[in-house]
């Protein structure tokens, strides 16, 4: 089984992700770590010196990757279903499911996490509100062609997606 989790920066996909495949008993993937693994430095040092065209390459590349593995669970950056094909990409070969919360939340999470992002260093809550609401508008059209939306904060997620899984299986 193929799960890819998509959503804005910040809407939980790392977290929901690790717990779901430690329930689910496969392996946990994150395109952000694996590039900063593979390149040996941070997403915010490759989008300053590369640029964001360069990085989304990079993205794609780590997805196709990924994508050749069985039984796991990934973790997208926000940003990677929207370029390339990406998400035509990953509903062809994986089951998918958006991670929806509303932006105001986006907006406390991402200025109290520790790790920042590259799009949204040194922004404060208001400027972070406009970025988020422009970014959100421009990817949501990506976002929506998820088998699945999930919103974390009425339901149990890991639960709900393994029930959606179980309901494929029958």
């Amino acid at each position: 089984m193929k799960i890819v989790l998509i959503g804005m920066p910040g809407s939980g996909k790392t977290t929901i992700g690790k717990r779901l495949a430690h329930t689910l008993g496969v392996q946990f993937f994150d395109t952000d770590d694996l590039i900063e693994n593979k390149y040996h430095t941070d997403i915010s040092t490759l989008f300053a010196k590369y640029g964001e065209p360069a990085f989304r390459k990079l993205e794609h590349e780590t997805l196709l990757e990924i994508l050749l593995l069985d039984n796991y669970v990934l973790a997208t950056g926000g940003g990677l279903p929207c370029f390339h094909g990406n998400i035509d990409i990953i509903n062809q070969t994986a089951l998918s499911f958006y991670i929806q919360i509303p932006l105001k939340m986006l907006v406390y999470r991402l200025l109290a996490a520790k790790k920042k992002r590259p799009l949204i260093v040194n922004k404060d809550a208001e400027e972070l509100y406009i970025l988020l609401e422009k970014t959100y508008s421009e990817r949501i059209k990506y976002y929506q062609k998820a088998h699945h939306t999930i919103e974390p904060n009425t339901e149990n997620t890991v639960l709900l997606i393994q029930n959606i899984i179980n309901q494929k299986k029958e």
